[in-house]
């Protein structure tokens, strides 16, 4: 779905501009996305395969939730209408952590260049997994793994069946993940 966006400078500065999706990823602009990674709190991390019509990477599993932040909508805002609309998980915005930011350049082909800024968020299931509805055109599947096979998977072997984000990003997530368990015993 295209939609209207905020575009970024290099350094992830609103520059005052908008334009659609497609323009952006066509043209290489930066812009500001969202990622929400949900954790249970025996341990598990919620991941998301991606659907089998996306532009970018079908079907290998990521981030819980992603997408694109509308034009002047709120972070925050944002990230709860995406965990809504893709797996029909009804959160407020205190029920995000933020993690950080993390600029992300990939081109995907000569017309699909992504260069967003993630702004990354955790969030905790208080549900069970089999309550979540996923969205039909995004989402291939839902799953939740041991944050430590997660870990083992992303940081050591790398398989082919996870979307290649920085292994800094990575790392940067797992640690939050960590700590946020930690500090709930």
């Amino acid at each position: 779905m295209d939609e209207l966006i905020d575009i970024l400078d290099a350094d992830g500065n609103l520059t005052g501009q908008s334009c659609m999706k497609s323009e952006a990823h066509r043209d290489g602009l930066f812009h500001p996305t969202v990622h929400i990674w949900i954790y249970t709190s025996d341990g598990e991390v919620l991941l998301q395969q991606r659907g089998k019509d996306k532009d970018t990477h079908p079907l290998l599993w990521d981030v819980s939730v992603a997408g694109h932040v509308g034009a002047s909508e709120d972070l925050e805002k944002s990230a709860v209408r995406e965990v809504a609309e893709e797996i029909g998980l009804i959160i407020r915005p205190s029920d995000l952590q933020k993690i950080g930011v993390f600029k992300s350049v990939q081109k995907h082909s000569v017309r699909l260049i992504d260069c967003e800024f993630h702004h990354t968020f955790m969030c905790e299931l208080k549900e069970p997994i089999e309550n979540l509805k996923k969205q039909e055109s995004e989402v291939e599947a839902l799953d939740s793994i041991p944050i430590s096979q997660f870990k083992k998977e992303v940081l050591d072997t790398m398989p082919d069946k996870y979307v290649p984000h920085k292994k800094e990003y990575y790392e940067t997530i797992l640690k939050a993940l960590k700590s946020k368990l930690i500090g709930n015993r």
